[in-house]
């Protein structure tokens, strides 16, 4: 099993760092610096990069990398990829033997067409998928597609531990508590999480169980919501017209 080292970048991004003795790989450098500042403190060689999407804060630091580490990088191979020697396109296994594990590959479209997260040993790695009671923005792909990559990862083990590249969560509890308040489970999280951020602690990872018990975006089934979306868009009906009514709310939130 290696360990994971949670690495803050710019406002409110997270690079993840693997690790399994002097072994390390990296999944979303949008800044080489303090990536380096971590190997170099910690006495690491740097093997892999792992980025989910092309978006500059998840590969902006490719470059950097490489420069000092004669590193692969794994990427969609349908995007835009600094120096990618690993294209993928989703439906994938590959072993980093570095970390001594095994990775799937899943294609997640929604936020980006080529989007793709990374599953090993018990961990997903998500990028702008899912994050802590929320899902990513619709930059690209539609709401069917981020429909059908969240439903994907809600079928993984329910104590996955995921791994999303921002906290965004207290944020994401407000929209959630406002569009299904009557869930009792959500108003605890809104309480734990509020005790945490007031601690300067991080609200990532976060499991499968809680995201499927609290996150709107994984719950347009429920009565609750599908009754807040219809308030909003009469004739959402199906679980992608409540998903696409409620991503629509969130977005002018």
């Amino acid at each position: 099993m290696f360990d994971v080292i949670r690495i803050p970048a710019f406002k409110d991004n997270y690079i993840w760092l693997l690790r399994k003795g002097t072994s390390a790989v990296v999944v979303d450098p949008g800044d080489a610096r303090p990536v380096l500042e971590i190997l170099e403190c910690e006495g690491l060689t740097l093997s892999s990069i792992l980025v989910t999407h092309h978006h500059a804060d998840h590969q902006g630091g490719v470059a950097g990398l490489l420069a000092h580490y004669p590193a692969e990088v794994f990427g969609p191979a349908s995007e835009s990829i600094t120096a990618l020697t690993r294209p993928l396109h989703g439906g994938e296994t590959f072993c980093l033997a570095s970390l001594e594990a095994e990775f799937r590959v899943f294609a997640v479209p929604g936020h980006t067409l080529g989007h793709l997260a990374y599953y090993g040993s018990g961990r997903l790695f998500c990028g702008d998928t899912l994050f802590g009671a929320g899902c990513g923005r619709l930059f690209e792909g539609t709401a069917a597609q981020m429909h059908d990559s969240l439903r994907q990862i809600a079928a993984l083990p329910e104590d996955t531990a995921v791994y999303c590249a921002h906290e965004y969560t207290e944020a994401n509890l407000r929209f959630a508590l406002s569009v299904e308040p009557g869930n009792r489970r959500l108003r605890q999280r809104v309480d734990e999480v509020a005790v945490a951020r007031a601690k300067g602690l991080p609200t990532v990872p976060f499991s499968i169980a809680l995201e499927k018990a609290t996150n709107p975006f994984l719950r347009c089934r429920e009565p609750e919501l599908v009754a807040a979306a219809q308030s909003r868009v009469a004739a959402a009906n199906d679980a992608v017209e409540v998903f696409a009514a409620l991503r629509e709310w969130k977005n002018n939130f």
